[in-house]
């Protein structure tokens, strides 16, 4: 089939000497496709057949992959399959049937490229099938790259993908399998109303047929455009999103929403898909456009802080300019702690946040001594002190000013994230008076004048296992 040997030729890959999995189902798309391989390469390159029976039609897909084992035999193919419970995968991954065939089935053909040492592994998605992905894509509001439907060549396992049929038709291969006489089999599901694709590809494709019998050629020159356009602003993207993201791990992104935000809108988009991309293993099929621009209105319109949910447990903890993508929810929820310093010798209280207070008798005074160091005595304020989260209703008695302060306005103004104001240390003396907010502000109790002989000097700072993790 010229069509094929022109995809080699156009996408600069070379046949000689390579190995190629073929994945064949028995229908007549992936029977044509081997039968064209085998054809095109003769004995020049090692063509493999890999056929993944699903058990979704008991003895009657049996019967499809021993036709494929048959069919190679003949041809003096070499022949790899599996029979999977695709039914038991899904109800155990919690996903539909299609989905769960489509994660079994990669796997197989991932496992079989490794053992083989592949190159390509070849599909036969053809040019009907691309119309039809490019469609439910757009139709679920899917946006960048994804709305550019199946690449023809991508990377995957020991080597790469291809489809090679992507701009021809079902009707083209079908006479390809006449022309050859190829047989093969039919899998009526693929007739059944039940999923998405048989829809749009009974009522939508032949309309669009209709109207231009070219329309995968159409289509497929659009997702070429687009993909070159996707990789442009994708390079982009990354260059600005160092920028934007401030700390980063396994399950957690933190990012400057205002830079965010500053960045034109395809940027933006594209940004957060990058962190989704990062954060989820495999980004669910639940996921949408939707779901990325209602964080983009969240984040400039919403209030100064709160919490938005996304699917499977990620969420996005927004506090001002800051807004952490997370899967660990201690960093979003309220998780109380209390320590407490008895004043009877020097004492360090570790805290959940990564820092620490240090609490030193007769201490000299510190050349620097702003709201990370605290100066007092027994004799201004009754230990023991208690170093614990926020509660209800705290106020302080500052420093200069008539009055208290409550502790949640400090907060406020000190534009201190959402996620760190739970887990924030406040000192308390033995009658529950908030003498300190650490790193932030400081009551009347404290006292720079005190005789070295009296003097205690508590000292908030971090924990040195903790530096480059912890931020204050």
């Amino acid at each position: 089939m010229k069509s094929v040997k022109d995809f080699f030729s156009k996408h600069h890959l070379a046949l000689k000497g390579a190995t190629i999995i073929v994945g064949v189902s028995g229908g007549p798309d992936s029977m044509a496709l081997l039968h064209a391989l085998h054809t095109l390469c003769g004995r020049s390159a090692n063509i493999i057949a890999a056929h993944v029976d699903h058990r979704f039609r008991g003895t009657e897909s049996e019967e499809d992959m021993r036709f494929v084992q048959a069919y190679c035999k003949a041809e003096q193919l070499a022949c790899e399959t599996a029979q999977i419970n695709v039914t038991a995968y899904a109800e155990e991954k919690g996903l539909n049937k299609q989905a769960a065939a489509r994660d079994c089935r990669y796997q197989f053909f991932e496992e079989i490229m490794l053992k083989h040492q592949a190159d390509y592994l070849a599909l036969a998605h053809h040019g009907d099938d691309q119309v039809e992905t490019m469609l439910m894509r757009l139709a679920k509001g899917t946006l960048g790259a994804g709305l550019a439907g199946m690449q023809p060549v991508r990377r995957f396992g020991t080597g790469r993908i291809i489809r090679p049929f992507l701009t021809i038709t079902k009707e083209e291969i079908l006479h390809y399998c006449r022309e050859n006489g190829l047989s093969y089999r039919t899998d009526e599901s693929n007739a059944k109303d039940d999923y998405t694709r048989n829809r749009f590809r009974k009522t939508v494709l032949p309309f669009l047929k209709q109207e231009s019998p070219d329309v995968h050629k159409r289509f497929q020159k659009v997702s070429e455009a687009l993909t070159e356009d996707e990789q442009f602003l994708q390079s982009l993207t990354k260059d600005e999103m160092n920028k934007v993201i401030t700390s980063q791990s396994n399950t957690s992104v933190e990012i400057n929403s205002s830079q965010l935000l500053a960045l034109p809108m395809p940027l933006q988009r594209r940004g957060v898909q990058l962190i989704l991309n990062y954060l989820y293993e495999n980004v669910p099929s639940s996921f949408s456009a939707h779901h990325i621009q209602q964080f983009l209105d969240w984040a400039e319109k919403g209030s100064p802080s709160g919490v938005l949910d996304f699917p499977k447990g990620l969420k996005v903890v927004k506090s001002y300019q800051t807004c952490l993508f997370t899967f660990e929810q201690w960093q979003c929820k309220n998780v109380p702690f209390e320590y407490q310093i008895s004043g009877a010798a020097d004492e360090t209280a570790v805290l959940p946040n990564g820092f620490l207070i240090e609490a030193k008798h007769y201490a000299d005074l510190p050349e620097e001594h702003g709201n990370a160091v605290f100066i007092t005595s027994e004799k201004k304020v009754r230990f023991p002190l208690t170093i614990r989260t926020r509660k209800a209703g705290d106020r302080i008695k500052l420093k200069g000013m008539n009055g208290s302060k409550k502790v949640k306005d400090i907060f406020i103004d000190k534009k201190l994230p959402l996620r760190e104001r739970d887990n924030w240390p406040i000192v308390t003396d033995a009658s529950g008076e908030i003498i300190w907010i650490p790193g932030l502000k400081k009551s009347i109790f404290e006292d720079l004048v005190i005789p070295n002989s009296d003097r205690i000097v508590l000292q908030y700072r971090q924990h040195e296992k903790c530096r480059g993790q912890a931020k204050s």
